[in-house]
């Protein structure tokens, strides 16, 4: 009777095994959950976005033939034009490097590895966020041909 209650508590137990998408060590904040909450919010703003450049962009007046230099100096010569594209190039950048964040740390076994990548992911983001808000703000559309 012992023996068989022995082989019964055995089998009553947990595995031990690692889940694969467990955390390396356990977290002192949020900070994940608040990175899964802006991917859902995030991905919801860009959608609608993305959805009304690509209908102004292409559907309205003549389509893309309309797309040149005087098109984007007027589109820009407006604020709200500029917080719509400035928005896109923010929240796109924002997403798909809290995504890329998410891969480097799912697949990079060494901590030394998941540090470097994550730093040039980082620089690579704050450098394009920092061009494109640069040319959005600066754009001269009284350029003069030298």
């Amino acid at each position: 009777m012992t023996e068989a209650k022995t082989l019964g508590k055995a089998y009553d137990r947990p595995a031990s095994l690692d889940n694969p998408r467990s955390p390396r060590r356990a977290a002192k904040n949020n900070f994940e959950l608040y990175a899964w909450l802006f991917m859902r919010l995030s991905g919801l703003a860009l959608i609608i976005l993305v959805l009304g450049h690509l209908f102004i962009m292409l559907m309205l007046d003549e389509g893309v033939h309309r797309i040149n230099f005087a098109f984007v100096a007027g589109r820009w010569s407006s604020p709200f034009w500029q917080f719509w594209d400035l928005s896109m190039l923010w929240l796109a950048q924002l997403h798909g490097g809290n995504g890329l964040r998410t891969v480097i740390a799912d697949y990079s076994r060494k901590d030394s590895t998941r540090f470097w990548l994550n730093t040039i992911l980082v620089v690579s983001m704050i450098l394009i966020m920092g061009l494109g808000t640069y040319v959005i703000f600066t754009f001269d559309p009284n350029i003069v041909a030298s």
